[in-house]
């Protein structure tokens, strides 16, 4: 029996999705396997996170005779046991394992232009009252200060009276 290594096309309609396998050399591409041997995801996006491969069951099957498809040489010659990209594979395959980060969404983009003029014209009011204020405070303390020392100072008649008790 001739054994070739070749890609098994599952998924859906435009989402392909292969199982790299060994098979008769005469069964459909999508027929029986005799064994899977890893996955290649076309739709993933770093290139070298794609192909997913038991390295150790290739090279059995190729030391047995097995002859791979075009597509699977390409892959075994990248991702197999001396592969030319097996350090960036574990590292694209790390990154896919971490947990996504979802930026923070923060305040909305665009507020009604309507409500935001009037809110301004508001808080300017607001300003220029809080401005004239402050600068009554002023002298409201000092007139305040004028005014105290004077009702703490007893008129004449009030200084007569407790004598007369």
């Amino acid at each position: 029996m001739a054994v070739r290594i070749r890609l098994k096309k599952m998924g859906r309609a435009h989402r392909p999705f292969y199982r790299v396998c060994v098979m008769d050399k005469h069964t459909p591409r999508d027929g029986r396997v005799l064994e899977e041997l890893g996955t290649y995801d076309t739709s993933v996006a770093d290139t070298d996170a794609r192909a997913v491969l038991k390295a150790e069951r290739i090279d059995y099957w190729l030391s047995v005779g097995a002859q791979p498809s075009g597509n699977v040489a390409v892959l075994i010659k990248k991702y197999g046991t001396s592969g030319t990209h097996l350090e960036q594979q574990q590292a694209a395959l790390q990154k896919l394992a971490e947990p996504k980060s979802v930026p923070d969404p923060g305040a909305p983009a665009s507020l009604p232009k309507k409500k935001e003029e009037p809110k301004e014209e508001e808080s300017a009011a607001e300003k220029s009252e809080a401005e004239t204020v402050e600068t009554k405070k002023p002298e409201e303390a000092a007139a305040e200060a004028t005014t105290e020392p004077t009702e703490a100072k007893q008129t004449p008649e009030e200084e007569t009276s407790p004598a007369k008790e």
